[in-house]
Protein backbone atom coordinates (compact mmCIF):
# COMPACT_ATOMS: atom_id res chain seq x y z
CA UNK A 1 0.00 0.00 0.00
CA UNK A 2 1.44 3.17 -0.77
CA UNK A 3 1.86 5.74 1.85
CA UNK A 4 -0.40 9.17 2.32
CA UNK A 5 3.33 10.77 1.42
CA UNK A 6 4.48 9.04 -0.99
CA UNK A 7 1.63 9.69 -3.00
CA UNK A 8 1.94 13.91 -2.26
CA UNK A 9 5.29 13.53 -2.96
CA UNK A 10 4.22 12.07 -6.61
CA UNK A 11 1.72 14.81 -6.90
CA UNK A 12 3.63 17.39 -6.44
CA UNK A 13 6.13 16.38 -8.85
CA UNK A 14 3.21 15.87 -11.61
CA UNK A 15 2.47 19.63 -10.36
CA UNK A 16 6.12 21.05 -11.04
CA UNK A 17 6.50 18.97 -14.21
CA UNK A 18 2.83 20.89 -15.18
CA UNK A 19 4.42 23.76 -14.58
CA UNK A 20 7.51 23.60 -16.14
CA UNK A 21 5.75 22.17 -19.26
CA UNK A 22 3.19 24.79 -19.31
CA UNK A 23 5.99 27.68 -19.52
CA UNK A 24 8.26 25.66 -22.09
CA UNK A 25 4.39 25.50 -24.43
CA UNK A 26 3.81 29.26 -23.96
CA UNK A 27 7.82 29.99 -24.86
CA UNK A 28 7.45 28.27 -27.84
CA UNK A 29 4.26 29.78 -28.61
CA UNK A 30 6.27 33.32 -28.42
CA UNK A 31 9.60 32.55 -29.58
CA UNK A 32 8.75 29.18 -32.44
CA UNK A 33 11.87 27.37 -32.58
CA UNK A 34 14.49 29.00 -29.83
CA UNK A 35 13.89 26.28 -26.93
CA UNK A 36 13.20 23.31 -29.04
CA UNK A 37 15.32 21.33 -26.09
CA UNK A 38 13.38 22.68 -23.43
CA UNK A 39 10.71 21.87 -24.80
CA UNK A 40 11.30 18.12 -25.52
CA UNK A 41 12.89 17.94 -21.78
CA UNK A 42 9.80 19.03 -20.22
CA UNK A 43 7.13 16.96 -22.34
CA UNK A 44 9.74 14.19 -21.63
CA UNK A 45 9.39 14.99 -17.73
CA UNK A 46 5.41 14.79 -18.31
CA UNK A 47 5.85 11.53 -19.55
CA UNK A 48 8.19 10.16 -16.40
CA UNK A 49 5.45 11.84 -14.01
CA UNK A 50 2.56 10.11 -16.27
CA UNK A 51 4.50 6.55 -15.61
CA UNK A 52 5.80 6.83 -11.97
CA UNK A 53 2.56 7.83 -10.99
CA UNK A 54 0.59 4.84 -13.40
CA UNK A 55 2.88 2.63 -11.21
CA UNK A 56 2.22 4.12 -7.85
CA UNK A 57 -2.00 3.79 -8.60
CA UNK A 58 -0.97 0.14 -8.75
CA UNK A 59 -0.16 -0.25 -4.53
CA UNK A 60 -2.92 2.85 -4.05
CA UNK A 61 -5.97 2.78 -2.29
CA UNK A 62 -9.40 3.64 -4.39
CA UNK A 63 -9.10 6.87 -3.45
CA UNK A 64 -5.44 7.96 -4.04
CA UNK A 65 -5.77 6.02 -7.13
CA UNK A 66 -8.46 8.34 -7.87
CA UNK A 67 -6.24 11.43 -7.29
CA UNK A 68 -3.67 9.77 -9.82
CA UNK A 69 -5.79 9.34 -12.39
CA UNK A 70 -7.48 12.70 -12.35
CA UNK A 71 -3.59 14.00 -12.36
CA UNK A 72 -2.91 11.60 -15.25
CA UNK A 73 -5.20 13.21 -16.97
CA UNK A 74 -4.29 16.50 -16.70
CA UNK A 75 -0.86 15.11 -17.68
CA UNK A 76 -2.17 13.80 -20.63
CA UNK A 77 -4.17 16.43 -21.62
CA UNK A 78 -1.48 18.88 -21.98
CA UNK A 79 0.89 16.17 -23.70
CA UNK A 80 -1.14 15.96 -26.36
CA UNK A 81 -1.32 20.29 -26.46
CA UNK A 82 2.16 20.09 -26.94
CA UNK A 83 2.06 17.68 -29.16
CA UNK A 84 -0.28 19.41 -31.71
CA UNK A 85 1.42 22.62 -30.94
CA UNK A 86 3.12 23.64 -34.40
CA UNK A 87 6.42 25.33 -32.59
Amino acid sequence: MATRQSVEEHLQQCEDAIRIAQEQYKKASMQEHLHDGQYTASMQMLEGAYNDIAKLALSCNGQQREQLHRMRLQLQQLQNEMILHDH
